[in-house]
């Protein structure tokens, strides 16, 4: 083995072809990139969540050997693979007689504690160097929140606005008139035919591939996983050309509708008009500015409205950046929050999708066919129900950490146990996201074809969403009743007679009582 002087090391969520360390060939140095054991198993994971990172992988390792670098591949059923990164590391290292290891900072606070731990007690010279891919360092969003009990996204966006000149007309001045268009975002989708003659759903543009053999080598290694593979018909981008081609096609064909229709909901249409970039994003192929800046570049050829693009922009400068800042200020123990005490097992039927509630049955059906829900899937239909019905926030976020293919704990996370869960008290969100049958019934068909009845709240076939709904702000009366937010709900349950919101909690907890067989 020819000696090397450094190894630098590569994480399954670090795939960017376009980082500094490879501007140039350096044959002192070996990258090294793993699959290992100790990444599958800590959660549950998605069999396309696998398949999607062992792939890409493997593909930016043959792009970095056919420009020249130095790679080291450790596969899954390799021999001498330990199936632990720090161990296989000091291997590899011995192999070439390396004395210095350089990472790019995990995202993830569990790697980084992991490998600041062994760089504590190694012998090998490790250092740590930027992933270039955020527009945010680790602790700015704790910097600009500091002293402050809540933490508003928005006006953190409009300080990332202005920061990065993003969609102004002038200094400090938003286009348009406005920082936010989401009052315009809030359109039902009724399909091509009928008398709403909504655009049509895009054709599916994204990569075919077949990684059969792969996933093949992925069972004969034993890892655990649940989903559905479809690794004879793969459809996520896993370089940055198919990933470069996919953000193309979505700013060009796409986000002309994504505005009007980023909330809706659909059994004949799981697409949509959404863009399918977060696991390219994720895992760091494509970077947020390039993003960004394609999605402004359809506004000014005219090819999208303001509107969309806004929306489409706010999710990426704004949620994107907010949610890893809240991340890292917030870890260690964020993880545990659990200010309700929400304490009922996730139902079984979050892993096979089987229930009378239609809703759910496509949410999560289509969580489990395809790894991926779109926001308003996760948040107001699943996230919804769960934080309804009383479920443990940290089996709700072990779920959502592990269905996703673009779920990384330091994005997810906050997503669930904060915006989803409301388990952090309102540190993110400024009220639960909760809602009645009639929200998912107006932003979808959902509630058209189901077993339960979305107007009642009471009786056999009353839709589950609407007595938890009304129960779970009776319980939780003495924490949310002074929420600015929340006025008139209260208002409204306090016109309810004691009859009445008996009625309602005792159906509720039977409910809540037979989550496996709604």
């Amino acid at each position: 083995m020819t000696p090397a002087h450094s190894l630098r090391l590569l994480l399954g969520d670090q795939l960017s072809p376009q980082h500094s360390w490879f501007s140039t060939v350096d044959r002192s140095v070996v990258y090294v990139l793993m699959e290992v054991r100790s990444e599958t198993d800590y959660v549950l994971h998605h069999a396309q969540k696998v398949l999607a990172i062992f792939a890409a992988m493997r593909d930016l390792a043959a792009q970095l050997t056919a420009a020249g670098h130095r790679v080291h591949y450790l596969s899954i059923d390799n021999p001498d693979n330990v199936q632990d990164i720090p161990r296989n590391v000091e291997h590899i290292a011995k192999l070439y007689s390396a004395t210095h290891v350089q990472c790019q900072a995990p995202d993830e606070w569990r790697l980084d504690a992991l490998l600041q731990a062994w760089r504590d007690q190694t012998s090998l010279h490790v250092s740590s160097v930027s992933s270039e891919h955020f527009l945010t360092e680790r602790f700015d969003v704790q910097q600009q929140f500091a002293g402050k009990s809540s933490w508003l996204m928005e006006s953190f966006y409009r300080v990332m606005r202005i920061k990065h000149n993003v969609l102004l007309d002038g200094p400090k001045k938003p286009l348009g008139g406005k920082w936010n268009f989401d009052a315009s975002n809030r359109k039902a989708w009724h399909g091509p035919n009928g008398k709403h003659q909504d655009p049509p759903e895009p054709a599916d543009a994204r990569p075919l591939h077949d990684h059969t053999a792969l996933w093949l080598t992925i069972q004969n290694a034993g890892v655990k996983t649940f989903g559905s593979p479809q690794a004879e018909a793969f459809r996520w981008p896993l370089n940055r050309g198919q990933a470069l081609l996919q953000l193309a096609y979505f700013a060009d064909n796409v986000l002309p509708n994504f505005g009007n229709y980023q909330d809706a909901m659909h059994t004949d249409a799981w697409r949509l008009f959404h863009a399918f970039l977060s696991f390219a994003l994720n895992v760091k192929m494509l970077s947020p500015i390039e993003v960004i800046r394609r999605a402004e570049q359809a506004l000014d050829k005219g090819d999208a409205p303001l509107e969309a693009v806004e929306g489409f922009i706010r999710q990426i400068l704004g949620w994107r950046e907010y949610v890893r800042g809240v991340y890292w200020a917030n870890m260690p123990g964020y993880d545990d929050s659990n200010v309700l005490g929400h304490s009922a097992d996730l139902p079984q039927w979050f892993w096979t999708g089987k229930t009378k509630m239609n809703c759910m049955t496509h949410a999560i059906g289509q969580s489990l066919e395809h790894a991926y829900a779109h926001h308003i899937q996760r948040l107001m239909v699943i996230g919804n129900f769960a934080l309804l019905a009383g479920v443990t926030p940290q089996q709700v976020h072990q779920w959502y950490l592990g269905v996703y293919i673009d779920a990384f704990e330091w994005v997810e996370l906050p997503n669930t146990l904060g915006m989803s869960q409301y388990a952090d008290g309102g540190l993110l969100a400024t009220k639960p996201y909760v809602s009645s049958a009639a929200y998912i019934d107006r932003m979808g068909n959902y509630c058209k074809s189901c077993h339960y009845n979305k107007a009642d709240k009471l009786g056999e076939k009353a839709c589950p969403f609407n007595a938890l709904y009304w129960d779970f702000f009776a319980r939780h009366e003495e924490r949310l009743k002074g929420n600015f937010r929340l006025g008139m709900v209260y208002k409204n349950l306090n016109r309810m007679t004691d009859d009445a919101r008996a009625a309602i909690a005792e159906k509720a907890a039977t409910v809540r009582s037979n989550l496996d067989d709604l």
